[in-house]
């Protein structure tokens, strides 16, 4: 493991100032992403509890290790936002903000006077990323959506299990992620069009269930035209084969031989070359039809033998191949430390915690990890102060509970 340190380099959003206004999960993540690649974020939380995820999982020294990843290059300030006074001062941030992230129900800040209409006046080149659970227009705008009722309506939980067994969850909140992904996306299209098209900002619109929707694939095109309904089908990936998890001895495999070339290699490797040249297998079509028969094939090669002896044979043979790994795999891996996979983060409690890496990796600006994740107000006095305000009038605010 490496500690995190600043990069030398410029970073790749030097200049650019983003308010976040969301919590959890969606919109935070959106900011830590940005953070991580110079942008300097600006957390509203509300005095008291602040975002709740500071006391989500496990906890140490008072704080969610899982904050200490998802507010880091960031900083805090408690606001009310309920009071008008709060509500004056977050117009003023975002007057001189570049992006606004929030994910709040359709109609919150709009009751706050910090609705889209409003703020473009104050900040025509403002870019208003508003993740929601369905998106701010539709008959289902104001229902309330987490990311795992999007995944349902996304299609995916529908796909994530044994074949009639229960659906299962992923295992992470996929749903939040790819939605706050999709609003990066946003953001940066955005920033570009606002520079070459005349300095205009825009809203990006995410619905958590779009975002999943929009990975799905061939979902909608085959049931259109075929009728077809993917249905739940395990570790296997329907119509192309072979790609599955097999047995070993002391766990499993996943197993890719779907290339063509890859197939004949495959069967080679586990002592089937009667497969791998018969004609009618040549094509992933072909395949497809008999692949209750390869996947017998390759799990009773794979079952007599350790992972280690499988990954052994099928990387020298060229095959896809991997272990499932668990965190302590992960943790131990070598190829994750050799690209600062997993880092080293000094916590402002006095900790040393490893922690993800930055993805992706920039040649020329790489992401960093200038700064940890902050304790609740950490920067109240500090952002107030360069907005104008006086040691006395940040006294004010704070004995009428407008700052913490």
């Amino acid at each position: 493991m490496t500690s995190p340190s600043p990069a030398l380099t410029p970073a790749a959003l030097q200049g650019v100032r983003v308010i976040e206004m969301g919590q959890l999960i969606a919109g935070p993540f959106a900011g830590k992403t940005l953070g991580e690649f110079g942008a300097d974020v600006i957390k509203i939380e509300a005095p008291g509890a602040g975002d709740p995820l500071r006391n989500w999982r496990l906890i140490k020294n008072g704080t969610s290790v899982w904050w200490q990843v998802q507010s880091r290059n960031k900083r805090s300030i408690a606001l009310d936002l309920r009071s008008p006074a709060g509500q004056d001062i977050a117009r003023q941030l975002i007057a001189e903000a570049d992006v606004l992230i929030e994910n709040f129900r359709p109609d919150t800040l709009e009751a706050w006077g910090m609705g889209w209409d409003e703020l473009q006046k104050i900040n025509p080149g403002l870019v208003m990323l508003r993740i929601s659970g369905y998106g701010q227009t539709g008959p289902y705008r104001d229902m309330p959506g987490f990311g795992v009722i999007g995944e349902a309506m996304g299609g995916l939980r529908h796909l994530t299990a044994e074949p009639g067994r229960v659906p299962v969850r992923v295992g992470v909140s996929i749903g939040d992620t790819l939605a706050a992904l999709h609003g990066v996306i946003g953001v940066m299209m955005a920033l570009y069009h606002r520079k070459v098209n005349g300095g205009a900002g825009q809203v990006i619109d995410v619905a958590l269930h779009e975002a999943v929707f929009n990975v799905m694939e061939s979902l909608i095109p085959e049931y259109s035209a075929f009728g077809a309904v993917r249905e739940a089908a395990g570790s296997a990936l329907p119509g192309i084969a072979p790609s599955n998890a097999y047995p070993c001895r002391d766990g499993y495999v996943l197993v890719a031989g779907n290339g063509d070339s890859i197939f004949k290699r495959l069967m080679e490797a586990i002592g089937r070359p009667d497969l791998g040249n018969a004609p009618d297998l040549a094509d992933n079509a072909g395949r497809v039809k008999r692949v209750a028969e390869i996947d017998a094939a390759i799990g009773a090669w794979t079952q007599t033998r350790s992972i280690q002896e499988v990954l052994d044979a099928l990387n020298a043979a060229r095959v896809p191949v991997g272990r499932v790994y668990t965190a302590k795999d992960i943790f131990e891996d070598p190829h994750y430390q050799a690209r600062d996979m997993i880092l080293t983060q000094h916590t402002r409690d006095g900790d040393d915690i490893a922690v993800p890496g930055i993805v992706p990796k920039l040649s020329a600006t790489p992401g960093s990890i200038r700064s940890s994740a902050p304790h609740l107000g950490d920067d109240t006095d500090s952002v107030l102060q360069q907005m104008g305000l006086t040691s006395d009038n940040i006294a004010a605010l704070r004995e009428k509970g407008t700052v913490a």
